[in-house]
């Protein structure tokens, strides 16, 4: 078979300019990192240490970009469309492996719209109440909600957040009944439960420790398996008469389905290597979440793995 020098060359610059874009350095330029919510939860805080801690890294900047709304829908969609080069990422959380169990309809797949690149963090949250509340236990809370049903009103960061997801099951297994007020992100449903607006909400522990230490939130309740060092008076739900309950969240990074393994590697590399450091350790202590770290493949693993447990809990979307 003759082969043509015409087309010889085109396929030597074509295979030229595959390589040369393969071997194109990264970052060269600002990197958008994209949080579904409003800016000051704890996702957003997360969000935040990482985007500076890389940003001193690299040498270019991670520029932090709230696209809160539609429980984490409008955010999370601006990543699966946006080009698999790199800059542009996704700081999700345990909502995007719950939004098909939540909503009939997506506009992206958890698995098949991006690529998973790197857990950054698990952390539990607490179950605190406005001090104005008439209540100083999870067995008073139950029973107030239960003589009044329907009457008591929750906050939470919006539909699918894992504050909004903790309280659907303590509900369920409580056999009580809130009313639900999504808010865009986790600092404004905290204001308003400050303001005493919301009596009642599920607080990640980087937004509410200094809040429960001030007195300003009255916590009746930790979701996670053991107490939390960050204050150790307060028992877990399962020892409040919730049994078994322990639900965990975490926080990781993902970017557009077909992204580079080259600058996945990069990312992943780069962000376990943030993770040991004094500074994260200090950063993680004092907010409350545990360090994860790990392989992008034991994030896309999680994220499939959650997809299918969130739809076994929560049903089908409504």
């Amino acid at each position: 078979m003759k082969v043509t020098t015409t087309r010889l060359l085109a396929a030597l610059l074509v295979g030229g300019s595959i390589a040369q874009v393969a071997a194109q350095p990264y970052p060269v330029k600002p990197v958008r990192m994209v949080v579904p919510y409003a800016a000051g939860g704890g996702v957003d805080i997360v969000g935040r240490f990482i985007a500076k801690a890389l940003s001193d890294r690299l040498g270019v900047q991670f520029v932090v970009d709230n696209r809160a709304g539609g429980g984490t829908i409008i955010g999370t969609e601006i990543v699966a469309r946006a080009a698999p080069d790199g800059y542009t990422l996704l700081i999700a959380n345990t909502a995007l492996t719950a939004s098909p169990a939540l909503h009939a309809r997506l506009p992206f797949d958890p698995v098949q719209s991006f690529t998973a690149v790197v857990q950054i963090s698990s952390s539990y949250h607490v179950l605190v109440v406005h001090p104005s509340l008439p209540v100083q236990s999870v067995k008073e809370l139950i029973a107030i909600a239960k003589a009044k049903p329907g009457q008591l009103n929750y906050a939470s960061a919006g539909v699918g957040s894992a504050i909004h997801l903790a309280m659907e099951i303590f509900q369920r297994e409580a056999g009580v009944r809130f009313v639900h007020i999504p808010y865009k992100g986790a600092a404004p449903a905290v204001t308003d439960v400050l303001g005493g607006q919301v009596p009642i909400m599920f607080a990640s522990t980087s937004t509410s420790v200094d809040l429960i230490r001030a007195g300003r939130f009255r916590a009746l309740g930790v979701g996670s398996a053991k107490r939390s060092p960050l204050f150790p008076e307060v028992p877990t739900l399962a020892e409040t008469g919730i049994p078994g309950f322990d639900m965990n969240s975490w926080v990781g990074m993902v970017a557009p389905a077909g992204s580079r393994g080259d600058i996945v590697a990069r990312l992943n590399g780069e962000t376990n290597a943030i993770l040991k450091t004094p500074e994260a350790q200090r950063f993680f202590e004092k907010t409350g979440p545990v360090v994860a770290g790990g392989t992008a493949e034991q994030l896309g693993a999680l994220i499939k793995k959650e997809v299918s447990l969130w739809r076994k809990i929560l049903g089908a979307p409504k």
